[in-house]
This record gives C-alpha cells, sequence and structure tokens, in this order.
C-alpha cells in the first residue's frame, strides 16, 4: 500500500531507514531521494511519476527513523477513513540523547506559512499526489514540497493525526528565539522568493489573491494635538524601560508629538523608573484600570487616549530607537507613500546594542505590488510599525500579547498601502529577558496556532470581498 521516499544523506543512515520501515507489511518500494536538491519541483515530479502504491510517504530528514507499533497501518486507515490528502501526527525527538514529545498543530486554510511543521514524515494518497504534481507548472528549487502541500490543499484535507507515532533525531538544538529570524536571514533571499511565487500562485487559486489596488487615505479627516504618538506598553521592563524612554525623548522633530506608556502594573521598579521622566510634559504615564489587558488592550488604551496623535508609533519597551530621526522618518513616510500603515526596518542587537546576526532585518520581500499577498506567508512585517490613528481606532487591537501587530498588518493591507521605510531606524535587542527568547513546544504551538487563525480569518474575508467585488 505504501512506496517510500527517504533522503539518501548516507548509505549507513539510508540502510537504517530501510531497516526500519520493511517491517512494516504494507511497504511496498523504498526510493532514495538524491539531497542535492530533495524539495526542488524536479523531485516531487519526479516522485509523482515514480511512485505506484495506494500511499506516498515522504520522510524528510536524513537522520534514523524509529517508527511506532503499528504506525503506518494506523496512519493510513485515517488517511482512508478521512479521504484525506495527506496525514501527518505528533511524534518524538531525541535532543542529545533525551526523548521529548513533539506534538504539531492542526492545518488550516490560513496555515500558509512554509515554515508549518508537519514533522518529518508526511503521508499523502497517491491519487491526490499525482493529480497535484500534474499541477505543478513552476520550475522551483526550493519550494517544489511547498507547492506540492498547497496544491494538495485546494482539492483535499491535510489531516493532523493527535497520536504519537515516530521517533525522529533533532540536529536543530537552537533555542526558540534564535530560530525567530531565519525566514528573513539575507541568506535565505532566494528560498524566499521561491515561496514567495508559489504562495501567490496559490492565492490566485483559491480567490485570495489581491491585485495592487488600494484605498485613498485622507489625512484631513480629524484634528490633532500631536502629529504623532510614541506608544509603549510594558510590564516589569526595569532593566530596558529608561533606554526606551531616553531614545524617544531625544527625538527631533518639526512636528509635536509625545510619548504614551501604558503601564501594566509593573512589580518590579517600572513604575517608578517611567516616573523619573514625569517633568517632561511630553510624557504620558498610563497604569490601567483593567486587569485583563494583553499588549494589544495596552494599545487600545493608549490609541484612544485623548492625547494620542495623529500616528500612533510602536516601541517596545526592550528596543529603542536607532538615533533622533526615527520618528520623523515613520512620519514623512505616511505623506510620501499616501499610506495607512508604514514599517520601518531594524537591526538585531545584544542588550549593549552590538549587532547579531542575521543583522539588519529590512523585509524587502515587502514590495507595493505584492507585500500584502506574501504577508500571508510570512509570520511578521518588521519594526517599527506606525499606524494613521483614525484607523486604528475603527479596526481595534486584538486583545493579545502576541500577533497583535501581525493581525492590524494582514487586516490594514485588505484594503490600504502599507508604505516601508528601508533605512535602519530601530534597534531591537535581543537578551534573556525577551518574551521569545527560550519558549517551549506548547507555546510555540499555541502561538502558531494563533498567527494560523489569524491568516485564516482574513484569508477568508479576502476571498468573500473579491466575491463581493466580482458580483
Amino acid at each position: 500500500m505504501i512506496d517510500c521516499f527517504i533522503p539518501l544523506v548516507s548509505e549507513e543512515d539510508f540502510s537504517a531507514i530501510q531497516h526500519e520501515l520493511e517491517q512494516c507489511a504494507l511497504v511496498n518500494h523504498i526510493y532514495p531521494i538524491s539531497i542535492d536538491e530533495p524539495q526542488s519541483s524536479a523531485t516531487i515530479k519526479w516522485i509523482g511519476e515514480t511512485t505506484q502504491a495506494d500511499y506516498t510517504l515522504l520522510y524528510t530528514k536524513g537522520s534514523p527513523l524509529k517508527l511506532g507499533l503499528f504506525a503506518l497501518e494506523r496512519m493510513c486507515q485515517i488517511a482512508e477513513d478521512n479521504h484525506a490528502g495527506m496525514v501527518y501526527a505528533d511524534h518524538y525527538q531525541l535532543k542529545g540523547g533525551k526523548q521529548i514529545a513533539a506534538p504539531v498543530i492542526d492545518y488550516q486554510s490560513g496555515a500558509l506559512r512554509d515554515d508549518f511543521d508537519f514533522g518529518s514524515v508526511m503521508l499523502f494518497n497517491t491519487t491526490a499526489l499525482k493529480a497535484a504534481t500534474q499541477r505543478m507548472d513552476a520550475d522551483y528549487t526550493y519550494a517544489g514540497l511547498y507547492d506540492l502541500r498547497l496544491k494538495v490543499s485546494q482539492t483535499e484535507k491535510l489531516v493532523h493525526i493527535n497520536e504519537y507515532f515516530y521517533t525522529e533525531v533533532e540536529t536543530d538544538v537552537r533555542k526558540s528565539g534564535e530560530k525567530q529570524f531565519d525566514y528573513v536571514d539575507p541568506r535565505n533571499r532566494n528560498r524566499q522568493i521561491e515561496m514567495e511565487q508559489a504562495c501567490t500562485e496559490h492565492l490566485k487559486a483559491i480567490g485570495g489573491y489581491l491585485a495592487p489596488n488600494f484605498t485613498a487615505i485622507d489625512f484631513d479627516q480629524d484634528v490633532f494635538e500631536y502629529e504623532a504618538s510614541v506608544i509603549i506598553p510594558v510590564r516589569n521592563r526595569i532593566r530596558t524601560i529608561r533606554d526606551a524612554i531616553r531614545s524617544v525623548l531625544m527625538q527631533q522633530c518639526d512636528f509635536k508629538f509625545n510619548l504614551i506608556v501604558i503601564d501594566n502594573h509593573s512589580t518590579d521598579g517600572t513604575t517608578e523608573a517611567i516616573d523619573e521622566f514625569k517633568e517632561d510634559e511630553r510624557l504620558i504615564h498610563i497604569i490601567p484600570n483593567r486587569n485583563d489587558l494583553g499588549i494589544g488592550g495596552c494599545w487600545n488604551v493608549g490609541v484612544h487616549h485623548a492625547k494620542c496623535g495623529k500616528f500612533a508609533i510602536q516601541l517596545d519597551s526592550d528596543d529603542v530607537y536607532k538615533d533622533e530621526h526615527t520618528l520623523s522618518t515613520m512620519v514623512k513616510a505616511f505623506y510620501e507613500q499616501q499610506c495607512a500603515m508604514v514599517v520601518g526596518t531594524y537591526m538585531m542587537t545584544d542588550f549593549e546594542m552590538n549587532m547579531l546576526p542575521p543583522g539588519i532585518i529590512d523585509h524587502r520581500e515587502w514590495t507595493p505590488d505584492n507585500g500584502r499577498n506574501n504577508a500571508l506567508r510570512i509570520n511578521g512585517l518588521g519594526a517599527p510599525r506606525a499606524f494613521y490613528t483614525p484607523l486604528l481606532r475603527q479596526i481595534k487591537v486584538p486583545n493579545t500579547s502576541y500577533g497583535e501587530d501581525y493581525a492590524l498588518g494582514l487586516r490594514f493591507s485588505r484594503h490600504y498601502q502599507i508604505g516601508r521605510v528601508y533605512d535602519v531606524v530601530y534597534l531591537c535587542r535581543r537578551w534573556e529577558g525577551n518574551s521569545d527568547a527560550a519558549l517551549d513546544i506548547a507555546k510555540i504551538n499555541a502561538n502558531n496556532l494563533y498567527k494560523d487563525s489569524i491568516r485564516t480569518w482574513e484569508l477568508e474575508a479576502r476571498i468573500q470581498w473579491n466575491k463581493e467585488q466580482q458580483a
């Protein structure tokens, strides 16, 4: 019932994997995959042409694999019962000789990020796989497997089996905060270009693509005392809040601005540190009456404050503006690019503000024509983010402490142009106190599930909007 395709990293490892698979009576043939271009379109099309069994198993690692008892039988059974185009499962990983649980999450229509974790064992219905490969027109070096699963998902279900079916060796032992920026590493630029192309074609196929037609912005619809407000939500950042505040108050602008700090009931001295700057009338220090606010909720408090300016500009309490020109640069971009939101460029630094790899994060994949489509694939938009306040007050910020900025970027970009600043205007400090420095698998999955949900909601809204425009 199953033809298997395994990367040929070494003869020894391939033989070990082959032996493991042959213990299952359902396995028909086992084919080696060249590791030169294992996820290329050519390789995926070859698999589609070669496989003949009812199901096709693709193992994406070359390291040893240990199957659970009757694992493949169970995967085939669920695939058949659910008429699934592909099934994948929870599993275990061996890290440093220790076996740990590695659960994955359910696939949904908005799970468009190319790094969605299916685990290393994917079992395809061969009929669905062949049909998908026959619709693959592009010749990708890196995005072939991504293109395949997008095309399978257009007509079939991708089913997550939340049972533990195998154990794989995990060689990437970096912490979550160290993996977080792989997708914007300049060394991966060619790969990202291909992924964007594959995602864009998928959006066109399912009716979720947005052409570069944008709603115009009227910057004079309201009167504001201040041209700009910097918004800093903070809780227990005694080590960094002073630096953040100073980087705002040092800004040199030819317009009136202020700083709104929403102090979410800090208990470590942050409140007192903020009060050290109370002599500066530009600082507005707010301690909310509510106790149910996340970062997004704190943003709502700041944005709806009577003293909030025409443009609301983000600064995380861990970070600082690069120099005294950041604020004027961001505000200028609104007028020059006629946009409802602006995203800047930042540099990764350590706590002492020395540059860290991958260095400058400019998100140059965001193009005026296709940025809002590609935004459904990538995991973030960049920093700092700045918003036209009247629209932000209408849309509201999700009351979460993760993904709220990404949700806003998707929502704004559905109708409005998002401007870009490609000069470094922001320093993103990475240190052990960052909230995403070292997350466990449960928290990583929860974060990814939420962002995938955001994408799903936005994708469905875009599909519906396109239908209404065509009616």
